[in-house]
This record gives structure tokens, sequence and C-alpha cells, in this order.
């Protein structure tokens, strides 16, 4: 599939049975891959113990972790953890999600969330749900950042301040995740984000935050700094709330593909969307087209629904993406009533 091209279900290859990245005894999310120095595919992702549950369990014990395939359909092999838990002084000290990686060079960029909170471990038989404190904390320090290494085998160099802060009069007042990097050929980066932004009272249910929304900045140099773009989201949240961004060069400017959280962009609730753009900031989004649907054919001859579409990854053979990652899920309602988890590897024709 070539960079211009945004109908990417219509590429989709049956998917192997065996293929993708899955633990046991861990939920795992956010895969991203790359081409290592040692002519095998490695991919980044996220990891969590199931003595907590999926959601909210990757806001206060995640980590990212590295695992390597011969092919980029995998199956691939846990081979060692990348990022942990560093200690809560540290503002990504207790917990680093959504790696994105992505090379410049001869230097190996991981993009990632960390988060941090001045409390003890959850403790596996306690209630634990997105209303305890520890979460609550976790889910405000959220913030985005890099490591750097010269090898895909590390060792990872993380800086101790995040790339991308909060801006206490915008709508990124509350927290920013989910980076989305494109890093251009002279080494400046486009980043496109999640944010949320605190409510004003009175709050209902006990929601302290708005819709998710997407925000924008640039870097002369991928390690900062970073300058936002815009000061309102680059979409109306209310009308098109979408999460997970991945975004990549075409002939013309940038693409972007997305999860559709309500289905009221592409007509299917965790679908994926389209959107281009000349110059990374403003954003034309294909509303009423579906880039990539839930149900999807597997080399069995089958076509099974899954639970999630989420955190799309392409990987790249310089001008074609030949695979598409998500992370999915065996659920009915997206990771809410999930038992397992895992990172799905879909090649492209």
């Amino acid at each position: 599939m070539n960079r211009n091209e945004c109908n990417l279900g219509e590429h989709f290859e049956p998917i192997p049975l065996k293929g993708g990245f899955s633990m046991e005894g861990y939920w795992v999310w956010c895969g991203s891959v790359i081409l290592g120095e040692d002519g095998n595919y490695h991919m980044f992702a996220s990891r969590w113990e199931k003595t907590l549950p999926m959601h909210p369990g990757w806001g206060v014990a995640s980590e990212i972790v590295r695992a390597v395939s011969k092919t980029p359909e995998g199956p691939y092999t846990f081979q060692e953890v990348v990022l942990t838990a560093r200690g809560a002084e540290y503002w990504d000290g207790r917990s680093v999600h959504n790696p994105h990686i992505t090379k410049y060079k001869d230097e190996y960029i991981l993009f990632y969330m960390g988060t941090t909170y001045p409390f003890d471990d959850v403790h596996p038989d306690e209630n634990f749900d997105v209303h305890n404190y520890r979460f609550i904390s976790a889910r405000s320090n959220k913030r985005i950042g890099i490591a750097t290494s010269k090898s895909v085998f590390g060792p990872w160099e993380r800086l101790d301040h995040p790339i991308l802060d909060t801006r206490p009069d915008k709508f990124d007042n509350h927290l920013t995740s989910n980076p989305a990097p494109c890093i251009n050929e002279d080494g400046s980066c486009l980043l496109v984000y999640k944010a949320r932004s605190y409510k004003k009272p009175p709050y209902n249910n006990g929601e302290l935050h708005d819709l998710m929304a997407l925000g924008v900045a640039y870097a002369p140099h991928y390690k900062g700094p970073y300058t936002h773009l815009t000061d309102k989201p680059l979409f109306n949240e209310k009308e098109h709330n979408i999460e997970d961004p991945f975004i990549w060069k075409n002939d013309n400017g940038y693409s972007m593909i997305a999860k559709d959280m309500y289905g009221n962009i592409c007509g299917e609730i965790g679908g994926g969307v389209f959107a281009s753009s000349i110059d990374g900031v403003k954003w034309d989004l294909k509303v009423g087209h579906k880039a990539f649907s839930r149900n999807l054919k597997w080399e069995d001859d089958v076509t099974r629904l899954m639970g999630n579409m989420d955190r799309p990854f392409l990987l790249f053979d310089g001008d074609e993406a030949t695979h598409l990652f998500v992370a999915t899920s065996d659920g009915t309602d997206s990771f809410m009533n999930a038992k397992n988890t895992f990172n799905l590897s879909i090649p492209l024709k």
C-alpha cells in the first residue's frame, strides 16, 4: 500500500492465526514495530499484570517491553523490559505506556506516555477502578516523553522531563498522551497527541474532565523543545471524537488514521477514520469514510469481529506500508469485558 492511500482496509490480507504478540498472565497493548540492526523485527509494546483489571490497570502499573520476530507477522517472542517504574520522584516513575518506536539516521527514538503518583502500589485483592485515588492522580500526571538509543537492544536514555507538558489555560490543561510523531528528513518532528481539559463545576457523575481531544506540536529536533501549534483541538471533540492517531508523510503533506470512538464519523464504533493535511495543523477529516473495520478475515477463512482496533501503527518499507499493527481484545464491549488482549499484525497488499 503506498503512502497516499486512504482506503487502508481494502489492502488487508488474511491474518495469520499464530502471528502478533501476547503474553501469558499479562494484558498486552500498544504495539509498534521497527526493523532492527540485526535484520529482525522488534516490537515495543506495553504490558501489565492481570492481577490488575485491564482498565484502569495500565494507568498505574504499565511497563514497556521489547519482543522480536524474524517476520513482521510474528509471532513475536518476549525479549526484555525496556522501561519500567523508576520511582515516584520522576515524571514517568510509576507507569509507562503508549510506546511508539521510530528511527532517525543511527538513533532509535522511543516516544511514550509516562506518569507518576505518590501512593503505594495497588493490592491485587482491593477493588480498583477509575474512581480510585491512585488512578485519578496517575491520569492527571500523564505526559509525553522520549527515550533514545543507538541500538534497538539499548541501553535507553530517558529524559528527566517530559517533552510535552500541559497548558493551564488551554484545552490540554489536564494531560498529554498517545504520541503520534512524524520525524521529517531534517530531524524536525511533527507530533500529534491526545489531551483532555478539566471541567468546571458542577460535576456530573464524578467526571472531572472533558472529552478527549487531539492537538499538534512541532520541534526543530525530535528531542525538543516542542512548541504547540494550535490553541484549539484539531477536531470538534463533541461531534468528531477520535483517539489513537497515527500520522505519516505523503506526497502532499501528512496522513492520519485514528479510532472512531462513537462511530459517528466512519459508521462503526471503534472503526478507523482517515484525515489528511498539507501543513500538519489544519486537517481534513473524511466524514463518512471508513479506513478500516473491526471485522477482520483470518487465514482460516473466518471473519471475526475484534473487540478493538486501537493504537494503529503502520510499518513502512520505503514508500510502501507493509503491515498494520493494532492492539485488540476478545471483548464484546471493547476491552471493558475482555479476558485477553494482544497486538495484531495485519499484512497489507
